[in-house]
């Protein structure tokens, strides 16, 4: 007979498994952090899960597998911020901007996300390659907005204005 496990506990043991995976990550364990984020998101599924396991299929630059994984976090938690930017910034490096867009758009809004300046930059970048300047510089001054201390806006605003002069 088994016994059915209280849905905290599950979440508690599927966030431990979450953090465990993630620590694995920031340690370049990257075969470790995946078989943990599987664990987490077989206990408990999480947005949080699904897109870190999408983060971590990127160092093999298996974009396609990522941007499946970020879907999935996003059905599971449409105000999770973070798989909106990842999309974005996965169909960048694939050289497909347009389609990037309104995944950065959407993440610029999201509800539960704490660095809106990620997709500020991303939306940056994109607009700069497109030779959409003044849209570039905007993007850039929000996300410096967002967090004054991000250096990679802050470089690429001063590059784009020193082309302008």
């Amino acid at each position: 007979m088994s016994v059915a496990v209280p849905e905290t506990e599950k979440r508690r043991q599927a966030w431990e498994s979450f953090q465990a995976g993630y620590e694995a990550q920031m340690h370049g364990e990257m075969e470790r952090a995946v078989a943990l984020y599987e664990e987490s998101l077989k206990i408990f599924p999480s947005a949080e899960a699904y897109t870190f396991l999408g983060w971590s299929y990127t160092y093999q630059r298996d974009f396609n597998t990522a941007i499946t994984l970020c879907e999935k976090a996003i059905a599971v938690d449409p105000g999770f911020g973070n798989p909106y930017n990842d999309i974005g910034a996965y169909l960048i490096e694939l050289g497909r901007f347009d389609e990037a867009i309104p995944w950065l758009e959407q993440a610029t809004t999201a509800v539960r996300y704490d660095s809106h300046c990620f997709a500020w930059m991303n939306l940056g970048r994109i607009w700069e390659r497109k030779g959409l300047w003044p849209r570039a510089i905007d993007c850039y001054k929000q996300a410096l907005e967002c967090d004054p201390g991000y250096a990679l806006p802050a470089r690429a605003l001063a590059r784009l204005r020193g082309r302008l002069n």
